[in-house]
């Protein structure tokens, strides 16, 4: 079932930050914190673990931190045969979107999660199972011909006070790639994936949206009306989990909580994958956003369908209806 509402009118929201260049090169010196050993087969479970057990809270108040995350992921895709552009900027100190590029044609595909968490909070649903998710879909994608361009790009301080801010890491990023005239042809944002109940009253909605299921059972995409063509060629090759679609304004409670808004404000189409989150997860910005909360059996069936489709989107090679 798809969510449509009908609403006359979009929030357009301004956006401002601070001057900066990208970087782009190995990962620049930082404070003293011990690297993460690298496992050989890593799982989302794993991945979630190291983030919120090992790592823990991670932002500008915890600043190692937030580099012992930067080099765990800029590590792990060196290995699956990336380099690393640092999309520099500073907070009081350098802080750094990750970006990961699949060459390809012109157009170009942004797959992003951000890697900071919460004050207060381990983040292993928010959002250690977005990263968790990008993590393997740019290492299983790697050797994949396609079209496209695809980047996978980590994003610095979503989270607050810098949500919406001048200093949020995906606006800083959008806003560049606009500058740049970069031709982005969609951003797929993934935001706290993990979390599923069959629960009866385990979802909840914002006001005003009704008509939907009471059950936390599935994975909702959401979009605003500029961007509900690719919103549909994302679902139309989605598959694996129960989707709920939604296509409302920016203004509706929850529709812009995450990176695919800044990419809303310079008329880039974007979409927000997620469990939700407050509308169902209990532990949502709490110390008990722990990593035995996730269900990993549904987050790796989310992770499955997100790689078929970005297959899908990005071109590539050998799909169904090809030719030989």
């Amino acid at each position: 079932m798809k969510w449509i509402v009908l609403l006359f009118c979009v929030l357009l929201i301004g956006c401002q930050e601070t001057p900066a260049q990208p970087a782009a090169g190995s990962t620049p010196s930082a404070p003293e914190f011990e690297e993460i050993a690298l496992e050989t087969s890593p799982t989302l479970e794993s991945t979630v673990t190291i983030l919120s057990e090992k790592i823990g809270e991670r932002n500008l108040n915890h600043y190692p931190k937030l580099e012992q995350t930067r080099d765990y992921i800029t590590r792990r895709l060196k290995k699956a045969g990336y380099e690393v552009e640092l999309d520099e900027f500073k907070v009081d100190q350098p802080v750094y979107n990750l970006v990961f590029t699949k060459p390809g044609n012109e157009e170009i595909l942004v797959i992003g999660a951000h890697y900071d968490s919460a004050p207060i909070t381990p983040g292993a649903n928010d959002n250690g199972s977005g990263v968790a998710v990008l993590l393997q879909l740019a290492e299983r994608l790697k050797q994949v011909p396609m079209e496209r361009t695809v980047r996978f790009v980590f994003f610095v301080n979503e989270e607050p006070p810098y949500f919406m801010g001048e200093s949020m890491g995906s606006r800083v990023y959008a806003k560049r790639c606009a500058e740049r005239k970069d031709k982005i042809v969609g951003m797929i944002s993934l935001e706290t994936m993990g979390y599923y109940s069959d629960v009866e009253g385990s979802q909840m909605f914002p006001p005003g949206i009704e008509g939907y299921p009471n059950t936390g059972n599935f994975l909702a995409f959401i979009s605003e009306p500029n961007s509900q063509e690719f919103l549909q060629e994302c679902l139309d090759h989605f598959q694996g989990l129960p989707v709920e679609s939604l296509v409302a304004p920016a203004s509706i409670e929850g529709v812009s909580w995450s990176d695919h808004a800044s990419f809303w404000e310079h008329g880039f189409p974007g979409v927000m994958v997620t469990d939700t989150a407050p509308f169902r997860y209990p532990h949502y910005h709490r110390k008990t956003d722990t990593a035995d909360q996730l269900d990993y059996q549904k987050l790796g069936l989310a992770a499955d369908g997100l790689e078929t489709m970005i297959r899908f989107l990005g071109r590539a090679e050998g799909l169904p209806g090809d030719q030989p």
